[in-house]
């Protein structure tokens, strides 16, 4: 009797035959990859999302502090989210993205606060306060 390409209890010999052949699944590949793989050249790290953050809060900070009521923070904020907006883009093309990303985020929040206090003010008061 055969029990495959193990043998038998007799050992291999006129009944074994040879394993089948054997297609890999791909999970664990047993070449080198077809295709070369690229390593990103600025990874994105916490630590530069984190400095980003910062300098884009002392910036908007800076900037609003010179608005002398709603309507001027509210200006002074948009400039200021606007140049960083561009600092931000100049970084995601040549520089650390980590860091643009920060900026972009704190930036984004503090145009919304902005649109809030706004929103409040006008909501107080039926009168748009920007113009």
């Amino acid at each position: 009797m055969t029990y495959g390409w193990q043998g038998g209890p007799e050992g291999t010999g006129p009944g074994a035959f040879p394993p089948p052949p054997r297609t890999p699944s791909g999970l664990f590949p047993s070449n080198a990859p077809i295709r070369p793989s690229y390593r990103e050249p600025y990874p994105i790290t916490g630590s530069g999302v984190a400095v980003g953050a910062l300098v884009a809060f002392a910036w908007l900070l800076l900037f609003g502090l010179f608005g002398r009521n709603i309507a001027g923070y509210a200006w002074w904020t948009l400039l200021a989210g606007a140049l960083a907006w561009a600092a931000a883009a100049v970084l995601v093309r040549h520089g650390d993205r980590g860091v643009a990303t920060g900026v972009a985020i704190v930036t984004a929040g503090g145009w919304s606060i902005a649109a809030a206090l706004v929103a409040m003010r006008w909501a107080q008061t039926g009168d748009w306060p920007l113009w």
